[in-house]
């Protein structure tokens, strides 16, 4: 196993945690409303499939999109604890201990997935051809 591999392998499983936390609460945000619970259904959704999608076949394009929602769910945490989320959760939510600890795995996940985003290298950008006067 390559460092590469055991860092997949963390991405997959913070993205199944918070798949199963937010699944979890999936009836109690559908009682406060059902624009909650239907972002968390998506939430839980979103996350089931990538952590499928990055065990299966571990594509730039499957960490890129772990990132990306990874980054929502913490803007939305921080959102709702603030100001409230339009439409979704218009009125603040408390702090709790769960949500926190969510939010560290997500942020843990977020770091070992951009870790592997490969980023064009200089050396392999397109040189002009020709003399420069």
């Amino acid at each position: 196993m390559t460092l590469a591999d055991l860092r997949t392998d963390t991405v997959v499983l913070t993205c199944a945690i918070s798949a199963g936390i937010h699944g979890a609460l999936i009836p109690d945000h559908f009682r406060e409303g059902t624009e909650a619970g239907i972002g968390f259904v998506v939430a839980t959704a979103l996350l089931a499939v990538l952590a499928v999608a990055l065990t299966r076949n571990p594509s730039q394009l499957a960490l890129v999109g772990t990132a990306a929602v990874f980054t929502g769910l913490i803007v939305s945490y921080a959102l709702a604890v603030t100001t409230g989320v339009p439409v979704l959760h218009p009125d603040v939510e408390a702090v709790d201990g769960l949500a926190l600890f969510t939010k560290a795995i997500e942020i843990a996940g977020l770091a070992t997935a951009a870790s592997l985003v490969r980023r064009p290298s200089l050396a392999t950008l397109p040189q002009p051809r020709g003399t420069l006067i």
